[in-house]
């Protein structure tokens, strides 16, 4: 069996390759993001016009190897030409997940301030909570959104969601299920260990939040692209 390593960056490389990535999305405009980084951390300066800006920023960031963490310090400055009253930000984040046959719209309340909406109520599924968030995140004049949701699930046996979850990351074995220790009590899932990069991260912490009787989940796993 052959065994790929992957060379370590120095800082100012991965600077590099942050602010190449930042200009290939198209979602980001790499003129209004600052980025420094420090022992593999990467942290996100400058001002952008939206939230949706600010998310897709991170994300890119993170899609670069070696990067072990983001800082996001980007603000959210609407510009005043066109903004939208908290009142029209309320209707379109009512009709955005309205429209999401994923999020069940009608158990979760929004408040609107200053182009900031909360989102409050309660769901069955970790999931749902996570999909609330996403159906909001890119509408026009949001400046963030802060998550309030609870999760009611059902009680279940904490082998079986234990179980359920490190099934579901055998099953997809470049996720390196062995690597993962997964902690469960009273439904709160803390997930621990090492992962290859942060959309493997991604994946195992949405593998576990897939799983039945979860009704939170913690990730404390790092990045360590040379394993």
């Amino acid at each position: 069996m052959s065994i790929t390593l992957t060379a370590t960056k120095t800082d100012s490389q991965i600077q590099q390759d942050v602010l190449r990535e930042l200009k290939w999305d198209p979602r980001v405009d790499e003129t209004e993001v600052g980025v420094q980084v420090k022992k593999g951390i990467v942290t996100l300066t400058g001002t952008v016009t939206s939230y949706a800006k600010r998310h897709a920023a991170a994300e890119a960031a993170h899609r670069v190897s070696n990067v072990l963490d983001v800082a996001n310090d980007l603000q959210v400055r609407i510009p005043g030409i066109g903004r939208k009253t908290d009142a029209e930000i309320a209707d379109a984040a009512r009709r955005a997940m309205l429209w999401d046959v994923f999020v069940p719209d009608d158990r979760i309340r929004t408040t609107v301030s200053d182009g900031w909406i909360t989102l409050e109520g309660e769901v069955d599924r970790w999931t749902q909570r996570e999909d609330a968030e996403r159906a909001i995140r890119n509408l026009a004049a949001v400046a963030g959104v802060v998550n309030r949701i609870t999760v009611q699930a059902p009680r279940a046996d904490t082998e079986e969601i234990r179980s359920a979850i490190e099934g579901a990351l055998e099953r997809q074995a470049e996720r390196e299920g062995r690597r993962i220790a997964v902690d469960v009590r009273d439904g709160a899932v803390t997930l621990t260990g090492a992962v290859r990069s942060w959309g493997e991260r991604n994946a195992v912490e949405q593998a576990a939040g897939y799983a039945p009787g979860v009704r939170k989940v913690e990730s404390r796993l790092v990045v360590d692209s040379c394993m």
